[in-house]
Parts: structure tokens; sequence; C-alpha cells
């Protein structure tokens, strides 16, 4: 799963452009460039998806391109903790730490956007649940 969220850039008559997320009403930014709307729109959406994971809230799955949008992603952390959480779906977090073999509270931070599991565990994660870990650079 490619966890990038499509965001729109709308020039401004003042200059620069307003960026916001086609999946998010409460999640905007803005820059002068491109290159700052790049940068600032995977901060706050960083920063955005940081908070909706450790308050519990439900978060979709990103949605289709959209044409003229560009495809923004948060950091390595919080891709790793939505990760787990969509690939957990119905799962409990029980029966996730079950499969693993491990603790409840073990299990809960893989799905923190503040821990940095390992590689070993998240394939480990990936495995008792049925799926494959895929690295990728771009």
């Amino acid at each position: 799963m490619d966890i990038r969220y499509h965001a729109v850039f709308e020039p401004q008559a003042e200059g620069g452009f307003f960026v916001r997320f086609l999946d998010f009403e409460d999640t905007f930014t803005q820059g002068e460039t491109e290159e700052e709307c790049l940068f600032n729109a995977a901060e706050v959406l960083t920063g955005m998806l940081s908070l909706k994971l450790e308050d519990g809230i439900d978060i979709p799955v990103p949605g289709p391109c959209v044409s003229g949008s560009h495809a923004i992603a948060p950091d390595a952390k919080v891709q790793a903790a939505l990760l787990v959480r969509f690939a957990r779906g119905e799962r409990t977090l029980s029966e996730l730490a079950r499969a693993l073999e491990t603790s409840w509270p073990s299990a809960k931070r893989l799905e923190d956007p503040r821990h940095w599991p390992s590689l070993k565990t998240l394939d480990r994660a990936a495995a008792a649940m049925g799926k494959r870990l895929v690295l990728a650079f771009e």
C-alpha cells in the first residue's frame, strides 16, 4: 500500500499557493513556490496524521489520484504506523500481540508515530497479518 495523500495547490491572487488535502478537510498549508508547498505539505500531513494516530481517530486510506494533484507522503515513522493500522484491519491489538507472541504494549507501539520499529519487527508484523513487507527508495 502506498501511503501518499493527494493535495491540490491553488494559486493565490497575491502570489503563492494555498495547499489543501483532498482526503482531509482539516489539513492545509501554503507556500510561495511549489517546492516550498511540497515541503510544507509533507510537514503538515505528518503532524496531522501523528495526532490522529495518537488520539485513535480513524484515518482514511489515501484516495485515488486526481488530475493536477500532488501525491504527498508523511515521514517514514508515520507511514510505518499507518501501514500496520491499515493492515491490521478489524483485528484487535490483542490478536496482533498474540500472533507476534509479544505484549499488548509492544503491539500498540507499532501504531505509535513516535516509535521507530526495526525492519525485523515490521517484517514479523506483516507476516502475522498475512502480508509481506516491501521497501522502496524514491
